[in-house]
C-alpha cells in the first residue's frame, strides 16, 4: 500500500483523537524561530490546558503522536505538544539541552519550549496556563532542569526514567509538583547514575535529584509522609511539605514505562490542578 495513501488514511482518522491544526501532524511540524514541535488537539470549544511530552535522546516528537500519554491528553480536553529535540552541531543531535559538566549544548531548550508553549497555546486556542510537563529519559532529565531551574513554566512535572546530571545543584529555585517514574532494574539510566567519558559526564543520582527537591519543597521530615505499593508498583508520597508534593514511582521493570503510567499521571495532574 502506498506511504502517500497511509499518510492520507491517518490523517483522516485523527480527529479520533484530536481536530486539526494548521500544523503539527507527522509530516509537518510546527515552527517556531528556534525549532520545531508536533501537536495535536482536542475535539472541544476551550481546552482545559497543556501537556508538553519530551522524547528520549534520539528520539522525535513525531512519535509521541500516538502514545498514550497523547490519548489520555486529548481524551481529557488537553492540548498535547512534542517538541523536537535538535541540536544538530552536537555529538547527540536528537538531544536536550540538559545541564551537566563536560557537555555544551547549540541550542537553549529552557528558551526553545517556552517559545513551545506560546505557540502551541495561541494555535490551539488555550485561554489558561495550566501545563503539564512530561519527558522520557533524556528529555525526563531535561523535565527535571526545568522544574528545578525554571519552575514557573509549569503548573506540574512529570518525569520518567531521568534526573539531575552532575554536577548537581545545592538546591533548586523554587517548590514545584513532581511525580517521579523509574525502573527499579533501569541499567540505562539506573537509580544512582552512572559516568561516561572517562567520567568526563556523569548521570545524576536519582536519590539525590529527590533529596534537593525535598529541600526546595520543605519536606522537612524527610521520609515520606506514606508509602504504598499496587501490585508491581512501589510508591513514596510526600505529600506534607511545606510546598508542593513529591510523588516517587518505581516498577520493577527496565527503562521504560510501566502499564498505566500514562492514566496514572494524568489522575495525578488533574487532582493536583483541580
Amino acid at each position: 500500500m502506498p506511504r502517500r495513501f497511509l499518510a492520507t488514511l491517518a490523517c483522516l482518522m485523527w480527529p479520533t483523537l484530536g481536530h486539526a491544526a494548521d500544523c503539527g501532524d507527522a509530516d509537518t511540524p510546527c515552527e517556531t524561530a528556534i525549532g520545531g514541535y508536533h501537536m495535536a488537539t482536542p475535539d472541544v470549544a476551550n481546552p482545559k490546558g497543556v501537556v508538553i511530552h519530551l522524547h528520549g535522546g534520539g528520539g522525535r516528537g513525531r512519535g509521541l503522536l500516538n502514545s498514550g500519554l497523547a490519548k489520555a491528553a486529548l481524551a481529557r480536553g488537553y492540548v498535547f505538544v512534542a517538541p523536537n529535540g535538535e541540536h544538530p552541531e552536537n555529538r547527540w543531535t536528537r538531544d536536550w539541552s540538559v545541564k551537566a559538566k563536560g557537555t555544551s549544548h547549540n541550542r537553549d531548550d529552557k528558551a526553545f519550549l517556552r517559545e513551545v508553549l506560546a505557540d502551541a497555546r495561541a494555535r490551539g486556542g488555550v485561554t489558561n496556563d495550566t501545563v503539564l510537563l512530561a519527558g522520557f529519559s533524556r528529555g525526563g532529565s531535561m523535565v527535571w532542569d526545568i522544574a528545578c531551574y525554571t519552575p514557573d513554566f509549569a503548573t506540574a512535572y512529570a518525569p520518567l526514567a531521568g534526573a539531575l546530571w552532575d554536577d548537581l545543584p545545592d538546591n533548586c529555585t523554587a517548590p514545584v509538583r513532581l511525580f517521579h517514574t523509574h525502573g527499579w532494574n533501569d541499567r540505562t539510566v539506573p537509580l544512582e547514575g552512572r559516568s561516561f567519558r572517562d567520567g568526563a559526564v556523569v548521570q545524576g543520582d536519582v536519590w539525590a535529584s529527590l533529596k534537593i527537591l525535598r529541600a526546595t519543597n520543605g519536606c522537612d521530615a524527610r521520609q515520606p509522609e506514606r508509602n504504598s505499593y499496587e501490585g508491581d508498583l512501589w510508591f513514596r508520597h510526600w505529600t506534607d511539605c511545606a510546598a508542593g508534593e513529591i510523588q516517587l514511582m518505581l516498577h520493577k521493570g527496565g527503562h521504560g514505562a510501566p502499564q498505566g503510567w500514562s492514566t496514572r499521571v494524568m489522575d495525578w495532574f488533574e487532582n493536583e490542578v483541580s
